[in-house]
This record gives structure tokens, C-alpha cells and sequence, in this order.
């Protein structure tokens, strides 16, 4: 079934509602979470936040409501931006330790003295329910997706509920970071779709927009994508978060595309906000639920294996 929103001011576009989505996906991780309570196991998540940067300030929020939500327990670790990377390193290796949790997540920005990629690499890949470890992203290539990176499973969900088949689809995929854009690409060449992958060194983006049945972009700069750069009926997923100044001084947020351009042309797009943001959160939630039943499976098997 899919899950857009006709717009009233258009018949020719449709929003994609992220809210609409994310509820559905809550809805199926409450009632594994419920199952999960009632064996006798309780799914914590751990967020570890370092420094204060206020952008983690939304981040934390969405996430604790979200683990609220669906019933997962939900603690913040806030250390100092002065720490250094083998005091972090032991904290993630006491929370791997802890039986008690099942989930950790990393926020990002992390202070410039500390490796975010070593970082990411110290939590177990059984707990990582951000998707982030270097195991998780190459299980990607090996089509599974259980504990995928939440942003890019999230944008693919997107597209599958627009009810378009990823068969043979054509898709181009604009920014190529290691959390995003790769994991996208990989995510639809497992769904059966042909990806091109754009990036600062392409020369003309708009050539591969214009053939493409859908568009992911992630690059950060508002209003990066315009109508005539795309093909009409195409499918848009726009994952940039942007905030502008408005005329009157105020800010919003907005997309990497220029929503009201784009809107006339293509069959679907995301909102932002209320798009993709929604449903990320939505995978962390199942992520955490996924990694908790994989951890209960292999404390039974230990347990087992020492009778």
C-alpha cells in the first residue's frame, strides 16, 4: 500500500508523509517489544554524546520520545569535549560489557580531536543498532539489512511506500558519504535498481537527475536541486536538512531541493521536515528491537554451550 499525501493545491504531486510511515514501523517495534518484556528481556538504548553542540540538543529529544514511545528503555552518556579518545574508548567498551544494554548510538558532531570512524568501530556490532560499524555498513554488499544505517534504510522505506517497483529502476543518488549516499546505493542495486552515484566531481549533475526515476539527494545545501533538473513523475527523496533565513529574519528548515520548483514536475517528494527525519528515528527504534533479540539469542547460546 502506499503511503502519500495528496497534496490540495496540486493534482500532479504527492507528499510522501514520513509521519505516516514512522507510525506504521512503531507500531510493528511495540508489539515486538512487548513479546521481548514479557521472555524476560528488557531492550535499553545508550546514547553517548561528547561535548555540546547544540544541533545533538533535537537529536536527543526525538530519540528519547521515540524509545518512550515503543516502550525501550533510553539513557544519555554526556562527557566532556576535553575527553580524550582512550577515555571514550574504555566507556564504549564498559557499555559493550553491560548485559543490561542492548543499543548504542554515537552523536554526531563528535569534538575534531576525536576519530569518529575508530569511535564507531569500538561499539560491538551486535549493539550497533546506528548501523554504523564498519561490519554493519559491509553487510550491506551481502544484502543484509537487519541493522543497515538508519538514514539510509529510512529513504529507501520512502521510496518502496510510493508503491514503485525498484526493479530495474533508475536512480541517482547525489552525495556519496560512507553514512548516506553509499549505503543507498548498495541498498537499491540489493532491491534489483541501476545507480548512478553523484558527487562533487561530477560535472553535470542535472544529465543524471533528468534520466532518473528517482532521486535521493544528501549533500546539504539548500535548494541544490531544481525543477527543471528532473524528470517528471520522478520520485524525490530529499534528505538535507537546511536551516535559512526566511524575509523577516526568522529561520526554517528546508531541504537540498528547491521544494516548490521540484514539486511541480515530479510524481512524489519529502517534505522537510516531516520526511525522512521521521522514519529514521523509526529505524533506530526497530534497529534497538532487532539488536536486543540478537543479543538475548546469543546469551542462550553461551548459556547453553556452558551446561
Amino acid at each position: 500500500m502506499s503511503l502519500v499525501t495528496r497534496t490540495t493545491n496540486s493534482a500532479d504531486y504527492r507528499d510522501i508523509d514520513g509521519r505516516v510511515l514512522a507510525a506504521r514501523m512503531r507500531e510493528q517495534t511495540v508489539a515486538g517489544v512487548k513479546e521481548l518484556v514479557a521472555n524476560g528481556w528488557n531492550p535499553k538504548l545508550v546514547s553517548i554524546r561528547i561535548g555540546d553542540d547544540p544541533a545533538v540538543d533535537l537529536y536527543l529529544r526525538n530519540q528519547q520520545r521515540a524509545a518512550a514511545k515503543v516502550g525501550i528503555g533510553f539513557e544519555q552518556k554526556h562527557f566532556p569535549a576535553a575527553i580524550s579518545q582512550a577515555e571514550v574508548h574504555a566507556a564504549i567498551l564498559n557499555l559493550n560489557a553491560d548485559p543490561r544494554i542492548t543499543g548504542i548510538i554515537l552523536q554526531r558532531p563528535v569534538p575534531g580531536h576525536l576519530p569518529i570512524r575508530q569511535l564507531q568501530s569500538t561499539i560491538h556490532p551486535l549493539k550497533d543498532v546506528e548501523g554504523m560499524h564498519p561490519a554493519s555498513i559491509g553487510n550491506i554488499v551481502y544484502r543484509e539489512l537487519e541493522l543497515g544505517p538508519c538514514t539510509a534504510i529510512a529513504s529507501v522505506e520512502l521510496l518502496k511506500s510510493t508503491g514503485v517497483s525498484l526493479e530495474g529502476l533508475e536512480a541517482t543518488v547525489i552525495g556519496h558519504s560512507e553514512i548516506v549516499g553509499k549505503p543507498i546505493a548498495f541498498l537499491l542495486m540489493a532491491e534489483g535498481a541501476t545507480v548512478t552515484v553523484c558527487h562533487h566531481l561530477t560535472r553535470e549533475v542535472a544529465l543524471h537527475t533528468r534520466r532518473a526515476d528517482a532521486v535521493f539527494v544528501a549533500v546539504g545545501k539548500a535548494g541544490l536541486i531544481k525543477g527543471e533538473m528532473l524528470k517528471p513523475g520522478a520520485v524525490v527523496i530529499d534528505i538535507g536538512i537546511n536551516q535559512v533565513e526566511t524575509e523577516l529574519g526568522a529561520t526554517r528548515v528546508v531541504g537540498d531541493c528547491d521544494y516548490d520548483s521540484c514539486r511541480s514536475v515530479v510524481g512524489w517528494i519529502t517534505p522537510v521536515p516531516g520526511g525522512v527525519g521521521p522514519v529514521t528515528v523509526a529505524v533506530l527504534m526497530r534497529n534497538t528491537l532487532v539488536a536486543a533479540n540478537r543479543l538475548k539469542e546469543r546469551y542462550i547460546e553461551q548459556f547453553s554451550n556452558h551446561l
